[in-house]
């Protein structure tokens, strides 16, 4: 795996995946960005977030739940010295479907966090990581 970042002015930078895509990052501007983009540090917790949600998704599906919509809502605290890494991070799922088990979905959210998601993985080197979810049936 491969990624760029290349530095454009200020506080702003655009990074590039090795996959061709690209994402403007830029800082707040009590740091001296001008906000024209994600953080870092948030990318960082989109990313866990992007990461678990493919994996409850694709163990769902392989499951044969039939799921058709999945929102990971994501809320995390910083340590207050540096480096200030993430300390507590929650993932709240709402997973929406037809008739889905709720023990398919929690085993699915327990595979994630234990066994496949990389990112949250390695964010639980220094943060508590916790999950709930809640299941709404699909219209």
């Amino acid at each position: 795996m491969k990624a760029r970042v290349a530095w454009v002015d200020g506080k702003m930078f655009v990074g590039e995946s090795g996959s061709g895509h690209a994402v403007v990052m830029d800082g707040a501007p009590e740091a001296g960005g001008r906000n024209l983009g994600i953080r870092p540090m948030e990318m960082l917790l989109i990313g866990m977030g992007g990461c678990t949600s493919f994996d409850v998704v694709m163990i769902l599906e392989k499951g044969r739940q039939a799921i058709t919509d999945c929102v990971a809502e994501i809320e995390a605290e910083r340590a207050e010295t540096d480096p200030k890494v993430f300390t507590k991070i929650h993932v709240h799922f709402i997973v929406t479907g037809r008739g889905l088990d709720a023990g398919k979905v929690e085993r699915a959210i327990a595979l994630s966090a234990e066994k496949y998601c990389s990112a949250s993985i390695m964010l639980g080197a220094t943060a508590t990581i916790t999950h709930d979810f809640e299941i709404r049936e699909a219209p």
